[in-house]
């Protein structure tokens, strides 16, 4: 289930209470199918598969795949908003975690393990992006890539009501787009994956009090933006 509770009540209290805002993002990761699930962040049982992966288990670590992989896409996508890229770079992910299953410590989350390696590839990867457009508009192209389809729900009994929420849907997601990379990232890890200030503390390698601080700004920004869309 997806954490969005706390995101739509701060744009409700903004006067944004449309119905579509809570399937919004939820909508963006999954295509309107079924979300990731928030269980099982590092129990007895991953240390396990952990140790007979190390030994040189291949059944092993493909339960550790098939048990957060689906959440590993939905934190990936939520910063990429690319379904190819957001597969690509969840098995790059996972590959690399492979290679490093030495360096885990049992005493540790393997899920947040898992989870800050994601997170990594997904910011190196935007990083690239950013790097090969400013390149690009230099030389003069400067085009744009596309963020990807949005699977919607549709609505047969209202068609005017599901126009209305594609595009506070589509208008949400492309605020989200704009966030720096550090404000999306716990925007990411608190509304899509439902994660602690804790556990996004320790994903990220920052206290608690600066998670909650982002988590604050990239709120406002997206509670002013979307207010601003409003009055127009």
């Amino acid at each position: 289930m997806l954490a969005l509770t706390s995101l739509t009540s701060a744009l409700t209290l903004s006067g944004i209470g449309l119905a579509g805002i809570g399937l919004a993002l939820m909508g963006a990761v999954t295509g309107g199918g079924k979300t990731a699930s928030a269980s099982g962040r590092g129990t007895p049982e991953d240390h396990e598969l952990v140790r007979a992966s190390i030994e040189g288990d291949g059944m092993a670590y493909r339960c550790l795949v098939e048990r957060y992989q689906g959440r590993i896409y939905a934190v990936i996508y939520g910063m990429v908003r690319n379904r190819e890229d957001a597969r690509e770079l969840s098995q790059d992910a996972f590959v690399k975690a492979y290679k490093n299953l030495s360096r885990f410590r049992l005493e540790s989350s393997f899920y947040t393990w898992l989870c800050r390696i994601s997170m990594n590839v997904a910011i190196d990867h935007l990083r690239r992006q950013k790097l090969r457009r400013t390149e690009e508009f230099d030389e003069g192209i400067a085009s744009r890539e596309s963020a990807g389809v949005i699977s919607l729900a549709h609505h047969r009994e209202d068609p005017r009501r599901n126009l209305e929420r594609k595009q506070m849907r589509e208008r949400i997601l492309e605020e989200i787009e704009k966030l720096p990379d550090d404000q999306r990232q716990v925007l990411v890890l608190r509304e899509i994956d439902g994660l602690s200030y804790k556990e996004i503390s320790s994903i990220i390698d920052i206290p608690e009090g600066t998670v909650m601080s982002r988590l604050y700004y990239a709120r406002k920004k997206l509670q002013s933006a979307l207010k601003e869309q409003r009055e127009k």
